[in-house]
C-alpha cells in the first residue's frame, strides 16, 4: 500500500527504502501514473506516537525524499519486519526476519521514530496542516 500511494506523488520513478526487503525492482515507484495530477501538489502527512508499520514507512520515505511535510508527533519507532510463529495452542513468538539497507544519510526510524517537520500534538495536527496548506495557497 505504501508503494501504491507513493506512485501518485512523483512524476518519475523514485527509490523507496523498505526495511522488509533488499533492493529489488519493487523498491522503485511506478511513477509517473497516467493521468496523475498529484505529482506537483504539496503533501502533508499527519503523524502521532501511534503511527506504526506502513504509515511510519510512508512518513519516513516522504521526509527523506523531501516530498512531504510531516505534521504532528514523533512516530512510534517500529521498523522491524518479522513473522509470528505459533509454538502450540497457547504460545507463539515473533522473530525478526530481515533488516533492510538504508540508503539515506539519516538512520531509519528504529526506536527513535520519525521526527515531524512541524511538531504539534496529534490532536492539533489536522488543523495545523490545513493552516499550512492555506498559507501556501495564499502565497501563490
Amino acid at each position: 500500500m505504501v508503494m501504491l500511494i507513493t506512485d501518485y506523488l512523483f512524476d518519475h520513478p523514485e527509490y523507496m527504502y523498505s526495511p522488509g526487503e533488499n533492493t529489488t525492482e519493487r523498491s522503485w515507484t511506478r511513477s509517473p501514473v497516467p493521468g496523475n495530477r498529484l505529482a506537483d501538489k504539496p503533501v502533508y502527512v499527519l503523524t502521532s506516537a501511534r503511527t506504526f508499520s506502513g504509515a511510519e514507512h510512508f512518513s519516513y520515505n516522504l521526509k527523506m525524499l523531501k516530498r512531504g511535510t510531516l505534521v504532528g508527533e514523533r512516530t512510534g519507532g517500529a521498523p522491524d519486519v518479522g513473522i509470528f510463529h505459533r509454538i502450540d495452542d497457547h504460545f507463539g513468538m515473533g522473530i525478526r526476519e530481515t533488516s533492510g539497507i538504508n540508503p539515506y544519510s539519516q538512520p531509519d526510524w528504529a526506536v527513535t521514530g520519525v521526527e515531524p517537520d512541524v511538531k504539534v500534538k496529534a490532536a492539533d495536527a489536522l488543523e495545523t496542516a490545513v493552516k499550512l496548506a492555506e498559507g501556501r495557497l495564499l502565497k501563490k
